[in-house]
C-alpha cells in the first residue's frame, strides 16, 4: 500500500462511532449492501425455512431494521408484525412493508398481538449484554406459536469480520453457548419443548476500492462496546489491517462475514 493511498483511505484520527440514525452509518451500510452477497444467499435459505413450516399465518420480525428482509418474508404470510425501536429505521420499514403492524418498543418491552409461526431475531443480540441473552431469547420464544420456528442470526465468532472486531475491540459473539444454556433450561422446566440447531452461512463483502473497504470495515467493528473505548482505534490501523488481511492477489478486497443461524423449533403441543 502506498503511503498516499493509505492516508486517503484511512483518514485522520480514530474510527468513528456510527449512529444508526446518522448519514455516516447510512453511507457505510449502503456500501456494505452494495458489495455483499448477504441478501440473496440469506433470503434463499430463509425461503427454504418458510417452505418447511406447517403454518404461515403470522410472521414476526424482531429488530426489522429498514425492512428488506421483512418485506421478502412477508409475502409468504397472512400477517406480518415488525419490532423496530429506531425511528429512522421505522420510516424505511413502513415504506418497505406498508401492510405490516410496526411496534416501536425494544425487544424487552414489546408486546406482539399474538403468536407467530416464524419469528426472526436477526443481528439484535449485539445490543444486548451477553448475560441477558438467555432471558431475551426466552422472552422471544414465548412469541412462537406451537409448531413454529425462531431464527436467531449473528456473526460467526471465527469469521474474518468478527476476528477483526475482536482484534480492535475485544468483543466476541457466539451463539453456541446460548443454545446450550437454553437446552439445559428446557430440561429443567415444564412447558413447550424445543429443538436447537446451528448452521453457518458463508458470506462475503467485496470491493475494488480500499477507501470503501475501510469504511465497511469501520461499520463492521461498530459493536456496542466501541463507544465505551478510550482511546478508540485509529483509522490508519484499521486501513493497515484491511490491507494485510483482506487484499486479494488479483486486486480488490474481500471481507468474509460468515453468519450463524440458530434454528429453534417449538413442538406442536
Amino acid at each position: 500500500m502506498g503511503t498516499e493511498t493509505g492516508t486517503r483511505a484511512a483518514g485522520a484520527g480514530p474510527v468513528r462511532v456510527l449512529d444508526v440514525s446518522g448519514a455516516d452509518y447510512r453511507r457505510a451500510f449502503e456500501l456494505f449492501l452494495a458489495g455483499t452477497d448477504e441478501k440473496p444467499l440469506t433470503h434463499a435459505r430463509l425461503g427454504e425455512v418458510v417452505a418447511g413450516l406447517e403454518h404461515r399465518r403470522t410472521f414476526l420480525d424482531v429488530g426489522a431494521g429498514e425492512g428488506r428482509t421483512t418485506a421478502y418474508l412477508a409475502r409468504y404470510f397472512e400477517r406480518t408484525v415488525a419490532v423496530e425501536p429506531s425511528a429512522s429505521m421505522r420510516e424505511k420499514l413502513r415504506l418497505a412493508c406498508p401492510g405490516a403492524l410496526v411496534l416501536s418498543e425494544p425487544v424487552d418491552a414489546a408486546e406482539p398481538p399474538g403468536p407467530a409461526d416464524l419469528v426472526h431475531l436477526s443481528h439484535v443480540l449485539y445490543y444486548v449484554p451477553p448475560a441477558d441473552w438467555p432471558a431475551t431469547v426466552r422472552r422471544v420464544l414465548d412469541w412462537v406459536a406451537p409448531g413454529g420456528t425462531l431464527l436467531v442470526v449473528l456473526q460467526n465468532p471465527e469469521s474474518p469480520c468478527m476476528r477483526m472486531a475482536a482484534h480492535f475491540t475485544g468483543v466476541r459473539y457466539d451463539l453456541r453457548p446460548l443454545a446450550g444454556q437454553l437446552a439445559a433450561q428446557d430440561a429443567e422446566r415444564a412447558g413447550p419443548r424445543y429443538t436447537y440447531a446451528i448452521e453457518a452461512l458463508d458470506l462475503h463483502y467485496r470491493t475494488d476500492r480500499l477507501d470503501e473497504a475501510v469504511d465497511v470495515a469501520e461499520f463492521m467493528i461498530n459493536v456496542a462496546d466501541l463507544a465505551t473505548m478510550d482511546p478508540l482505534p485509529e483509522r490508519a490501523e484499521l486501513a493497515a489491517y484491511v490491507e494485510r488481511h483482506f487484499a486479494r492477489p488479483e486486486g480488490g478486497y474481500a471481507i468474509g462475514h460468515t453468519q450463524d443461524m440458530l434454528t429453534v423449533r417449538r413442538s406442536a403441543s
